[in-house]
């Protein structure tokens, strides 16, 4: 069973999510949070799988409260559609990926469950957009001197998780079996000492390794 807490300060929101996930059988929403302070306590009192956390909230917002509970739970980014700091900043503290609070049904609980799993929520196209975005921002890219642990082969996949392929994508591109794609993204970010993929592609663009589209034009 995947236990989750939701973290927004919009009843109605935290009540439309608890009914779509608790209707599946693997899906346990165990308690609630109406502000970031109550989410960091809530956490670690109930010690969910997966937070569902609303980047804007008072007394505290998800920025803050994020970086207080990625040690022991995971956390998907709530926001609005529009492109902001605080999410780019909250995939930086350790969040796993984002949805928009609009999503589908289906996609909020696809999400949970590939989170609750240990991958990071990068099919959706807008988190790379948001990625690249803020990322791009930087005037000076700095080449973090980890990167210089990783194999050519290990750079070239780095490359291709950043460009939000899967496994199997990877895989095909490279001419080499799934398991030996997986092998290669656990190596990696043990070397990076990352959490999840999200956080690798956050370094890799602002390493520079790889560059925003508008960049190069």
């Amino acid at each position: 069973m995947i236990k989750v807490l939701l973290a927004d300060d919009q009843r109605l929101v935290r009540a439309g999510f608890k009914s779509i996930l608790d209707g599946e059988p693997d899906i346990d929403v165990i308690a609630e949070a109406a502000n970031g302070t109550e989410a960091i306590s809530q956490t670690r009192a109930v010690k969910p799988d997966v937070v569902l956390m609303d980047v804007r909230m008072p007394e505290l917002d998800g920025l803050a409260a994020t970086r207080e509970v990625v040690e022991n739970s995971k956390v998907i980014i709530l926001t609005t559609f529009d492109l902001d700091d605080y999410v780019y900043g909250a995939l930086r503290a350790g969040a796993s990926g984002f949805l928009v609070k609009d999503t589908e049904p289906m996609e909020l609980i696809h999400a949970v469950r590939v989170v609750a799993r240990g991958d990071a929520l990068l099919a959706p196209a807008v988190t790379r957009r948001l990625i690249a975005e803020f990322a791009g921002r930087v005037a000076r890219p700095a080449t973090s001197p980890r990167l210089n642990s990783l194999t050519e082969r290990e750079r070239e996949v780095m490359t291709l998780v950043a460009a939000g392929l899967s496994n199997d994508e990877i895989a095909s591109k490279l001419v080499l079996s799934p398991a030996t794609a997986k092998t290669h993204v656990s190596r990696i970010m043990t070397k990076l000492d990352v959490r999840d993929r999200a956080q690798l592609v956050v370094l890799a663009y602002e390493s520079a390794m790889v560059t925003p589209a508008w960049m190069s034009t």
